[in-house]
């Protein structure tokens, strides 16, 4: 089911501050940037920072996906316990996040326009 690893989003309460610090890190300014989220090109995978995701819940790392319903359903019916139902987020990239049985959230995304470098 999974297509491998695609995205981390780290909650970012001061995104001003955060996208400074991962852009000294990183050596590279923000592909983009927006007062909702703020995207970096790490090797071809997201490393995200998000204003509003819970700090509680830390990190997510997205797993790609073909079909987001379909791996959705599939993750629930494993197990898994719904964090987030699958969304459009936009651009044809569609996001959700299940806790597996251990309480770690865990996301997919698909993502038509993801290829590696």
């Amino acid at each position: 089911m999974f297509l491998g690893l695609r995205t981390v989003i780290y909650p970012a309460p001061d995104l001003a501050a955060a996208k400074d610090w991962y852009a000294a890190l990183l050596g590279q300014a923000p592909y983009f940037d927006q007062p909702f989220y703020v995207g970096f090109n790490v090797g071809g995978y997201e490393l995200g920072l998000d204003p509003n995701a819970d700090v509680a819940v830390g990190p997510v790392a997205y797993w790609g996906v073909t079909n987001a319903d379909d791996a959705f359903a599939q993750l629930l019916a494993g197990g898994a316990t719904e964090h987030s139902k699958v969304q459009d987020v936009g651009d044809g990239i569609r996001v959700a996040a299940v806790r597996d049985r251990g309480g770690n959230v865990v996301g997919i995304i698909e993502n038509p326009h993801f290829k590696l470098p």
